[in-house]
């Protein structure tokens, strides 16, 4: 046995319905809706800007980004010749000290090896 769907009560709804709209104030209804109106204007101007920006940034990322590229590979490669040479340098300084000890004073040497800072470690 089926039931049958009972008819809507429109009557209710229109009830309820007019009590939603005796309880707000129409004005303050438009009220509410130019603030949003005006809201809604002032993010589309906000979004424009930021997708221009974005835009703009992103040309000038491309044009930088290449060079910024050779740059890196430049600075490896400079640092990669530097630390073979002062490890020459190192292994010089250490044949100098072995072959003429008493060129050198006993705790100089060590202190004279290598004076440059490890740009390895962190910062203190």
């Amino acid at each position: 046995m089926e039931k049958s769907p009972e008819p809507a009560p429109t009557a209710a709804a229109a009830e309820v319905a007019a009590r939603f709209r005796s309880l707000v104030d129409a004005d303050d209804v438009a009220s509410i809706r130019q603030t949003q109106h005006l809201i809604l204007g002032r993010l589309q101007d906000s979004n424009a800007v930021l997708t221009h920006f974005n835009e703009y940034s992103e040309q000038c990322f491309t044009e930088v980004s290449g060079d910024f590229a050779s740059k890196t590979r430049l600075l490896k490669s400079m640092k990669a010749d530097l630390d073979h040479i002062f490890t020459k340098l190192r292994g010089m300084k250490a044949r100098l000290a072995s072959t003429y000890p008493d060129a050198f004073p006993d705790g100089a040497m060590a202190e004279a090896m290598d004076q440059r800072p490890d740009l390895e470690s962190p910062l203190d």
